[in-house]
């Protein structure tokens, strides 16, 4: 047996072993990866190349977005952004059945457009709209379940940091390419969200919310327009190249402090904590994306990406089901992986198979995300949902089964993004931008 093999069986069988056993994903990656290059590399040089790995998986001007947007999103949490977001989603959602869960998804993907964090969103919108429709006798099951199932379309409309971190692993991908495939696949999503609330909201017997005047209505959309505009300043700054998506993430932090400051809803005091609540998020993807460089570097060594392509190509060659065996291998892994660390480790394994069939990076890029963000509210490891059902004060037993039908018409537009292209393509195309 070669030393690659070796060196990849022990890499392999170290991370699986650490992560049943309930290790951090980042200690069983980098405990893995070190004992693995052990065996192909003095003790000397493995510490040295580790080191190189790890500087150079993280020494990315585009990663520099990463903790903007991370401050950004938590400045505009802490800044009354949320109400607004909810005032104007009432607008849009009012008339419909159930309308205080439609308003919940209208506001997530709302809150999602300015913040790119599904926990974010989940936290913020849950808060503000749980009450209300407690008050209204809406049974928490319900609205937790519409809550914690809207809250990842924030990680595919951008800004989305998820899709800044499969950028900088993708390598030549534009992240505002990557920003515009974002929006149709993530709105579908809330569409098909708001379908389930609203045949789940007829069957309950919860009635449409009144019409507000005119007058009032408009006031709420002008109040809520400078909160919007962040989206057009950032978004629109990027696409005619006025600044970079790593200028426009710093752009977003000042826009969200003015903001905040102009709400009364930020005091100079609550700034330290702020910073550092960034820093801990940042840190912790930053050294998920180093520990994961070594393990690609291990990974190239020992051909894994590469056995694995040949087995998958061994079994078919229809692209349809390759993309098929990749949806259900990516929908398990989420069900217990973060979206960041299974990016970074999954990346490189899939897209070159894709981009052997004529896959663009971009539509791939999508694929992946959306399948990542459905496990972010999946049993056992499910961020967004653990946040949920905090925020409404319940347990997983008690959504469970109302999740059930969001899961459903989910996956269905998964299937749609992973199949018909254009719905990834068609704006980046537009916009000259693939």
């Amino acid at each position: 047996m070669s030393s690659a093999v070796v060196c990849g069986l022990i890499m392999l069988t170290l991370v699986v072993v650490l992560l049943v056993i309930g290790t951090p994903i980042s200690v069983a990656i980098g405990t893995a990866s070190a004992a693995a290059m052990l065996t192909i590399l003095a003790p000397e040089k493995a510490i040295l190349v580790s080191a190189q790995k790890m500087f150079s998986g993280t020494n990315s001007f585009s990663l520099l977005a990463l903790p903007f947007f991370i401050l950004a999103g938590i400045l505009m949490n802490n800044g009354g952004i949320a109400r607004k977001l909810v005032n104007c989603a009432k607008i849009l959602a009012g008339g419909l059945p159930g309308s205080l869960a439609q308003t919940n998804i209208v506001a997530n993907m709302l809150f999602g457009a300015v913040s790119g964090s599904g926990s974010a969103a989940a936290a913020a919108i849950g808060g503000i709209m749980g009450p209300l429709e407690e008050e209204e006798g809406y049974d928490k099951s319900y609205y937790a379940a519409v809550n914690i199932a809207s809250a990842p379309t924030g990680m595919m409309i951008p800004p989305s940091n998820t899709l800044i971190v499969y950028a900088t692993v993708a390598g030549t991908v534009s992240i505002s390419a990557l920003f515009m495939a974002g929006y149709l696949p993530g709105i579908f999503w809330g569409i098909g969200n708001m379908i389930v609330a609203g045949f789940m909201a007829k069957k309950l017997g919860y009635k449409r919310s009144e019409k507000l005047p005119m007058k009032q209505n408009l006031l709420l959309v002008l109040d809520a327009i400078p909160s919007l505009m962040m989206i057009v300043v950032v978004i629109g700054g990027i696409l005619i190249g006025a600044f970079t998506a790593t200028e426009g993430s710093a752009i977003a932090v000042v826009y969200a402090l003015v903001l905040g400051f102009i709400y009364k809803n930020l005091k100079l005091k609550e700034l330290p904590g702020i910073l550092l609540e960034a820093a801990c998020m940042t840190s912790i993807i930053l050294l998920m994306i180093g520990i994961s460089s070594i393990m690609s570097y291990v990974m190239a060594f020992t051909g894994i990406p590469k056995m694995i392509a040949s087995a998958l190509l061994g079994l078919t060659t229809n692209k349809y089901l390759i993309l098929l065996i990749m949806n259900i291998f990516l929908l398990f892994l989420g069900t217990f992986m973060d979206p960041t660390p299974a990016i970074l480790i999954f990346t490189p394994i899939f897209l070159p198979i894709c981009e052997s069939f004529g896959m663009s990076p971009i539509h791939f890029g999508l694929m992946i995300t959306f399948n990542l963000c459905i496990g972010a509210i999946t049993p056992p490891v499910g961020t967004v949902m653990f946040t949920g059902c905090r925020v409404a004060n319940t347990n997983i037993e008690t959504i469970i089964k109302r999740l059930l039908p969001f899961f459903g018409v989910t996956i269905i537009v998964l299937m749609l993004v992973t199949y018909f292209e254009p719905i990834t393509m068609f704006i980046p195309r537009l916009l000259g931008l693939a």
